[in-house]
């Protein structure tokens, strides 16, 4: 480990919207239950224990889950409800470090190398930061310990729900040899698609790789493969760290041609930007579509709308606007992405578009 040792806790709340549905409604106790807006284009945002095991899970399309699970009981996400619980969890965490970094309304780093209370260990407090939240929310949280955040995380991930998993220094070279790189943080189906075929099936695989090799595949993100498959993460928890933006987007193995190719992606990364947004509690009124060309070259185009959007056909369909024929001049495009900007609470001015009338900008 070549960066300084810390003491890092990740905090999840486990299936946070629909537990707290749960919590408030026992009708729903026990049941399988998923929180989505209504429409046949929605995307689930949070699945029930009790859904999963029938292949529900969160940023599937509602039809599907309801094919998968014709018994599957919709509920309207309510979003002061989660935000209001949050709080509470987020005074827990005050209550013991002053390093506290949200990732969402449901999900927190905590550095607790000096701690405020609680003592020395790490362990020790994470399990009374998850006893304490469960004594005050009535809901579980699983928590990952661990010397990075990233490391913390891939913890947290382990043994869900209402689990607690530690990875000291000492095991952290075997863990991560034996690891599928599709269960690395960071590492998304197609990526994992372009290493599997390069023969780069586990973290094994991928420390034997040179870092100069990753990085003439990869990119920058080869680099943090390399570091990743070491147990590398020199990133600090930053606290109150405001969202600027939120975005999704993919690389592809083989170029996108034409706008029609690009635009049946795009429906994907909206879902994908809309469960991020969710997680956060926000809407973008600027959305911002960008393309990777084979040549390398990048541009963005932006639109601001009447009013903030978080639905994935929302998103997708200020996307599209952005993409013409023009835009592509017939270039192959490897990677396309979109981004949710203008952030503000989804229950601030949120609403469906009368119109798209925007100024494109580059």
């Amino acid at each position: 480990m070549s960066a300084p040792l810390r003491k890092i806790i990740h905090v999840d709340m486990d299936a946070f919207y629909a537990s707290v549905e749960q919590r408030d409604d026992p009708r729903l106790r026990g049941r399988p239950l998923a929180v989505a807006w209504g429409g046949k284009r929605s995307v689930v945002l949070t699945a029930s224990y009790e859904a999963r095991p029938f292949g529900v899970r969160s940023a599937m399309p509602l039809y599907r889950a309801l094919e998968r699970c014709p018994d599957l009981v919709v509920v309207p996400p309510r979003f002061e409800a989660y935000r209001e619980v949050s709080t509470q969890i987020r005074a827990v965490f005050a209550r013991y470090s002053a390093l506290v970094e949200p990732l969402s309304l449901d999900e927190a780093y905590l550095d607790v190398t000096e701690p405020l209370r609680g003592g020395p260990s790490a362990t020790r407090i994470a399990q009374h930061v998850r006893a304490e939240v469960r004594a005050e929310t009535g809901l579980s949280a699983t928590a990952g310990v661990s010397v990075n955040k990233f490391l913390a995380k891939l913890a947290s991930g382990m043994n869900k729900p209402d689990g607690l998993t530690v990875v000291l220094p000492q095991q952290v070279d075997a863990l991560l040899a034996s690891l599928p790189v599709s269960d690395f943080h960071g590492i998304g189906p197609a990526t994992a698609a372009r290493l599997a075929a390069q023969g780069i099936h586990t973290g094994a695989d991928l420390r034997a790789v040179s870092p100069g090799a990753l990085t003439a595949q990869f990119g920058k993100l080869g680099g943090h493969f390399w570091r990743i498959a070491h147990g590398q993460d020199d990133r600090p928890v930053e606290a109150d760290r405001p969202h600027k933006s939120i975005g999704a987007e993919e690389t592809y193995g083989d170029d996108l041609r034409g706008v029609d190719a690009v635009g049946a992606r795009l429906p994907l990364l909206a879902g994908a930007v809309e469960r991020r947004l969710s997680r956060a509690g926000l809407a973008g009124r600027v959305v911002v579509l960008k393309l990777k060309f084979s040549d390398r070259a990048v541009i963005t185009r932006r639109v601001t709308l009447p009013v903030p959007v978080h639905a994935a056909p929302d998103l997708a369909r200020a996307a599209a606007h952005l993409l013409t024929p023009q835009l592509l001049a017939e270039r192959g495009v490897r990677l396309a992405g979109i981004t949710a900007a203008g952030l503000c609470g989804v229950g601030e001015g949120v609403g469906q578009p009368g119109l798209f009338d925007p100024a494109p900008q580059d």
